[in-house]
């Protein structure tokens, strides 16, 4: 609903919205198409990410966004992994047209408590510094935890979802330290870009539904897509 907007701005939504998903209109509230049209003038503006964390009750609200890229998901939640912690929710919404930028919220805590303001300055400048090429996350993630290790019970399938119109990736696996980074990684070494997530986590188990373009930002048809499954499947569930 665009109930109380001006038309001049309506109509600017509408067009910033057609570099997104067509399912973009129907499950992003107004709000948050706003919010994400004001975070793309930001960037417009400063040529700079945004990156933001603050406290909104027992959780830490991170909030980026900048373009896209397919290594852009594994150095952030690398970062995030290095510094131990728990993602609870994910909100992911990315364009598949230009300028391709992406807006990824996040809710997390650290040993179940929200971050504290020096971890949240630390955590905020790791990510900027990761964008810089100044901060090594798998030097840093290799000291924490082995890299090589597998994720437990982890499934992967490909589906072409004829709600969204657009590729996707189901990966379920036991929760366990590191793993978004994990997937993350592996999604990037097959060089796929992520335009949307979906995420739910129950009874020790997490189901995450990633949405994707493939190389060249291109659709991947169903036969290629198999392949991809199973290549992750190996990388995924791969012990050193």
């Amino acid at each position: 609903m665009t109930t109380g907007l001006k038309n001049s701005t309506i109509e600017l939504l509408r067009r910033f919205n057609q570099s997104f998903p067509q399912f973009y209109e129907q499950y992003a509230s107004t709000e948050v198409q706003m919010h994400n049209l004001r975070l793309a003038y930001q960037i417009y503006q400063t040529q700079e990410a945004i990156i933001d964390l603050k406290t909104e009750g027992n959780k830490t609200i991170f909030n980026f966004a900048y373009r896209n890229q397919s290594f852009l998901l594994s150095d952030i939640f690398g970062v995030l992994a290095a510094y131990g912690l728990t993602i609870h929710e994910m909100e992911l919404y990315g364009q598949i047209r230009a300028p391709m930028l992406i807006f990824l919220k996040l809710s997390l805590t650290r040993a179940k408590m929200p971050l504290t303001a020096k971890t949240a300055e630390n955590v905020h400048k790791a990510v900027k510094e990761t964008l810089m090429g100044r901060f090594e996350v798998e030097e840093m993630l290799s000291l924490e935890f082995n890299l090589n290790s597998g994720l437990k019970r982890v499934q992967i399938s490909f589906h072409l979802d004829r709600v969204y119109n657009l590729p996707s990736l189901m990966i379920e696996a036991d929760n366990q330290q590191g793993m978004f980074y994990k997937i993350m990684h592996a999604i990037w070494q097959e060089d796929l870009l992520v335009v949307s997530a979906n995420l739910l986590i129950w009874k020790g188990r997490t189901r995450l539904i990633v949405y994707l373009l493939g190389p060249n930002e291109n659709l991947i048809p169903e036969y290629l897509g198999e392949k991809i499954a199973e290549s992750l499947q190996l990388r995924l569930a791969m012990e050193s």
